[in-house]
This record gives structure tokens, C-alpha cells and sequence, in this order.
């Protein structure tokens, strides 16, 4: 089939391995994209106001499920077909007036909101087939399933309880099935490129918890209780953060993928950096919302709901990323995996009181990247002494 000219806009082929660097649009994509995660966060807390922490966590869980899927649709597209001229970047933009509709519809996604949420999934779909045309004229294997993704969605919305579930739980299971069927080969994908894209993206959704932790405390007097959980807050999203990038694990992973032959660069692309980064990114959204209930009242005892939501979301992250660490051959996760398991004994804690959880949970992200170096200082290789 012949594409249009100005469709098409063939170019030279994508820059090569190390030279392909993520472009200012696709950060602007990933912002909203962002947008679209942090009001998981809502999603969650609205769950924990309601009594009904399980039901608001299994909502969470089925929407970050779809959008997550579409999220990495498009950035291995851009990986392939970078958006260097304007019909791609116009696309690129349609895609994300998508995401925020979807967005937007999150809050009330289970309450009526579904079938908008559907609406601009559907754009997101009429984009990513688009998209997938330039790539390659193999684009019909990927977007029946898609179209079947947002058909569940849609019909969930018209559905009342438990069937509106079992829907969702399918859509999440068709589009993430689908690789099963379609197969791995397809993209030959650049290393350097995905790694910088998703830590880019793990870099502004912690930033963005920040934002929506100083939501929780707007119109509230700034005392001395208040002050410290707020720079503890920021605190424990800071040791999120070195865990993530305070060693050289994006280099390591960069060179072990660029090392592997096609198929197997796809699978632990697909193991490092879409499944494994999912706890990742879940643990910063159960983080957030468990500051945002605890910042009003920090000295007071947080409810069970509120002191696992917070518990978990550091349990998860430091288990994501020992899960990353691993698929990509990198060793020494034993500290973060007991860090994973220690941090939901401060469970207790925060039934005592939240500010003595958030406290305990600081400590001990520190007592673990400390515990990192110093064991990395006593492995590495002793310099031999100049002669």
C-alpha cells in the first residue's frame, strides 16, 4: 500500500545506536503522560476516604494496567520513528490531547466517567495505528487488540459492579497478552534511547508526587509538624530517587542491551523496562497518597488503610527496582529486597503515629543506599600502587 506524501515525509533512516537521544516533544508527551499517573494518586486516596482502601487499590492497579500499555506503545515508536518532521509531531500532539481526556475522566473513571475515559483511549489507539503505519505495514497484528482493549473499557462503563471489573481485568489481559501472539521481532530498538526515556519519565512522576504532596498541605498552617513531614516527604522521594539513579545503573543496563542480539534486546527491554517498572512507579503513587492523608494531622495515627498504602508504595518501588536490576544482570539487590520487606513492619508505626512511619521510612531508604556503597566500595578492585 502507497502512503501519501505528505504522511509518510520518508526520511534518512533513525540516527544510530548512541546518537538517537530523547526529543523535547516526547518529554512534553510524557508529561501529560505524567498527568495521567499522578491522578492515580485521587484515585487512590478517594478509595482510602471511602473506607474502601482494596477496592480504590484495584482501581488504581486496572487503570494504570491500560494506560501503562498505550504509554509504551508510543515510546517504542518514537524509538523507531523519531518525531523529527510535522505530520509526526502533529500526531505526537492528537496523542496527547488523548491522554489528558483520559486524564481527566480518571477520578471518576468507575462513577461514570468511564466512557470519556474511553473516548480518548480510542484517540490514543487512532494515533498509535498512525504511528505504527510509518513503522511498518505489519500495524494490523497490533491495533485489533487495542480496538478490543478500549471496546472492553467502553462497555465497562455501562455496567454496574462486579461485571464493570471483570471487563476491565479483561481489557488488561487482551492488550497485555497480545505479544504472545503478535511475537517479539518487529523493532530493532535502540538501548540508549529507552533508557534515557524512562528515566526521564521515573524522574518526573517523583516530582510530580512532590507537586501533589503540596496539594495535601494547601491552606494549612505551616507549623513545625507540618514543615518536617513535608521535607520528610521530600526526603524519602529523594532516596527514591538515588536508588533509582544514584549509581551507574543506567549505563550498565544501556551497554547489556546494546550488547544483545535483536529478540533478546525486545525481551529485556520488555522485562526492565515495562514490567519491572510498573512496582516502580505503582510505589510512587501509593507513596504519594499516603503523605497527602497523613500531611493535615501528621503527628496523629494514620488509619490502616493510609499506613499500608504508604508502606507498600515503598515495599514496591524497592522491589521494582531490584526486579530491574536483575533482569538486567546487575547484582547486589539483597538490600533492597530486605528494604522491600522491612518497610512494611512500619506499618505499626503508622498506626501510632503517621510523622513516626514517614520517620522510620526515610531511615531506612538511607540505611540501605549506605549499606549499598559501603559494600560497593569494599568489592570494587584496590588500584595498584605506581611503581
Amino acid at each position: 500500500m502507497r502512503l501519501p506524501g505528505w504522511f509518510t515525509e520518508r526520511v534518512n533512516p533513525a540516527p544510530a545506536e548512541g546518537e538517537l537521544r530523547v526529543s523535547t516533544l516526547e518529554l512534553f508527551f510524557d508529561l501529560v503522560f505524567v498527568f495521567t499517573v499522578t491522578q492515580l494518586t485521587s484515585l487512590l486516596v478517594g478509595g482510602l476516604q471511602a473506607g474502601k482502601p482494596v477496592e480504590g487499590a484495584l482501581r488504581v492497579l486496572l487503570v494504570f494496567g491500560v494506560i501503562w500499555w498505550m504509554y509504551a506503545g508510543y515510546a517504542w515508536l518514537t524509538n523507531v520513528i523519531p518525531p523529527v518532521r510535522p505530520a509526526r509531531r502533529v500526531l505526537i500532539l492528537v496523542g496527547m490531547a488523548g491522554f489528558l481526556i483520559v486524564a481527566l475522566s480518571i477520578p471518576s473513571v468507575f462513577d461514570g466517567g468511564g466512557m470519556a475515559f474511553a473516548i480518548g483511549y480510542l484517540l490514543l489507539i487512532i494515533v498509535h495505528a498512525c504511528l505504527y503505519l510509518q513503522a511498518t505495514s505489519a500495524f494490523a497484528r497490533v491495533v485489533p487488540f487495542n480496538l478490543g482493549g478500549v471496546a472492553l473499557v467502553g462497555v465497562a462503563s455501562l455496567v454496574g459492579e462486579p461485571y464493570n471489573y471483570l471487563l476491565w481485568g479483561a481489557a488488561v489481559a487482551l492488550l497485555w497478552g497480545s505479544p504472545y501472539f503478535i511475537g517479539q521481532r518487529g523493532f530493532a530498538l535502540k538501548a540508549a534511547h529507552i533508557v534515557e526515556r524512562h528515566g526521564l519519565l521515573v524522574i518526573v512522576v517523583l516530582g510530580e508526587s512532590v507537586v501533589a504532596i503540596g496539594i495535601g498541605a494547601e491552606g494549612l498552617h505551616v507549623g513545625f509538624a507540618l514543615g518536617l513531614a513535608a521535607v520528610l516527604g521530600l526526603a524519602l522521594a529523594a532516596g527514591l530517587w538515588w536508588l533509582y539513579f544514584g549509581g551507574d545503573d543506567e549505563t550498565r543496563a544501556e551497554h547489556v542491551m546494546a550488547e544483545a542480539e535483536p529478540v533478546r534486546r525486545t525481551k529485556l527491554i520488555l522485562g526492565a523496562y515495562f514490567y519491572a517498572h510498573i512496582p516502580m512507579l505503582l510505589g510512587i503513587v501509593a507513596v504519594a497518597a499516603g503523605i497527602k492523608k497523613l500531611i493535615a494531622h501528621p503527628i496523629d495515627p494514620l488509619k490502616p488503610g493510609a499506613a499500608v498504602v504508604l508502606a507498600v508504595g515503598v515495599a514496591l518501588f524497592m522491589a521494582g527496582n531490584a526486579w530491574f536490576r536483575r533482569v538486567l544482570d546487575i547484582t547486589g539487590n539483597h538490600l533492597r529486597n530486605a528494604g522491600a520487606l522491612i518497610s512494611l513492619v512500619t506499618i505499626v508505626l503508622g498506626l501510632w503515629s503517621g510523622l513516626a512511619q514517614l520517620i522510620a521510612l526515610v531511615a531506612l531508604t538511607v540505611t540501605v543506599i549506605v549499606l549499598e556503597q559501603r559494600s560497593a566500595l569494599r568489592t570494587s578492585p584496590m588500584e595498584s600502587p605506581t611503581r
